[in-house]
């Protein structure tokens, strides 16, 4: 492997995972600055979570290499462990125990200088936001609270890279939205942030984003240079008297790709990239649909990785199609 630059945090080539015949993850080539939130994008059973046990040091590659650090996934796999935090999407709260005693105890394990404990625990209280929880029991803190909680002990020996697995699921809107914000003071602070999502406005919130799909990265990038560079086809807006029978219409339409309804307004991607607002106006009224007002707009990320999973999807399907002509 060529040497990591000091700037890169993350780096493997090749780096794959099997499970019997299932290629979880396949030949993922990545580097991730150090002092950047990193996004895993993808839907479940994409590869997310495989990918980055992997690079936790707790599943072993089956084929390719990596380093975390610095550190050699294939070779230390202990070391990687003891250098890096991981959340997983589980992670293991004792709830008989108080947040402070959770923390006091994750120091411990992660052998904390005991001269450094208190002063370490109090830290993580204060970044986490925890103040005035420290002496309620995990049981009884609310689901916020417990992932900010989950999130400190992972922190609690200051690494300076962290992993977090999917780390708001099955949260509230507004927990979810504390919880990124001690996502985005770590990264202030100069810790590298690697993160899994499936949420696409968590998405739009990193530096850098790696699009995953069955188990092969297909787009990579920061969201503005992943919009400008990799993704030219034209997303609009349409405001429909009829908005069933539009959003009927469009789908059925060649030149259209993915149309969904956004509240009161239908959002489409074109095909081509030569499609038009008026060509969408035309065709509607062609065919007896009024619309109220279209407009271009800026392609979210969403956006991207439908497009991207869209055109991934129709590759296979041509390579299968020729595999069974030849």
């Amino acid at each position: 492997m060529s040497e990591a630059g000091t700037a890169d945090a993350v780096v493997t080539e090749g780096l794959t995972r099997r499970f019997g015949k299932l290629t979880a993850v396949d030949h993922l080539n990545l580097r991730v600055r150090a002092g950047e939130l990193y996004g895993f994008l993808g839907p479940n059973g994409a590869g997310k979570s495989t990918t980055l046990r992997m690079l936790c040091g707790i599943l072993e590659p089956s084929e390719g290499r990596g380093t975390v650090l610095g550190i050699d996934l294939v070779a230390q796999p202990e070391r990687v462990k003891s250098a890096i935090g991981y959340m997983s999407q589980k992670f293991s709260l004792y709830d008989d125990l108080t947040a402070e005693e959770n923390l006091t105890f994750y120091a411990r394990v992660y052998m904390v200088p005991r001269a450094e404990r208190g002063r370490r625990v109090a830290r993580m209280v204060r970044l986490a936001d925890l103040t005035g929880q420290e002496k309620k029991r995990a049981a009884f803190l609310s689901g916020g609270y417990r992932q900010r909680l989950a999130l400190a002990c992972a922190m609690v020996h200051h690494p300076r890279l962290v992993f977090l697995d999917e780390p708001t699921a099955g949260i509230d809107p507004v927990s979810r939205r504390n919880f990124w914000g001690v996502i985005r003071r770590l990264v202030e602070e100069g810790i590298t942030v690697v993160v899994t999502t499936h949420y696409m406005d968590e998405a739009e919130l990193c530096d850098t984003l790696g699009f995953i799909y069955q188990g092969k990265l297909i787009a990579h990038g920061t969201p503005v240079t992943i919009k400008a560079e990799a993704f030219r086809k034209p997303v609009i807006e349409v405001d429909a008297a009829d908005l069933r029978r539009a959003m009927d219409l469009l789908g059925e339409w060649e030149a259209v790709e993915e149309v969904v309804k956004v509240g009161s307004r239908l959002r489409l991607i074109l095909a081509d990239e030569g499609g038009t607002v008026d060509g969408v106006v035309r065709y509607l009224g062609e065919r007896g649909v009024a619309v109220g007002g279209a407009r271009e707009v800026e392609p979210s990320v969403e956006d991207l990785f439908v497009s991207f999973v869209d055109a991934e999807r129709k590759a296979r399907l041509r390579e299968q199609l020729r595999a069974v002509s030849a």
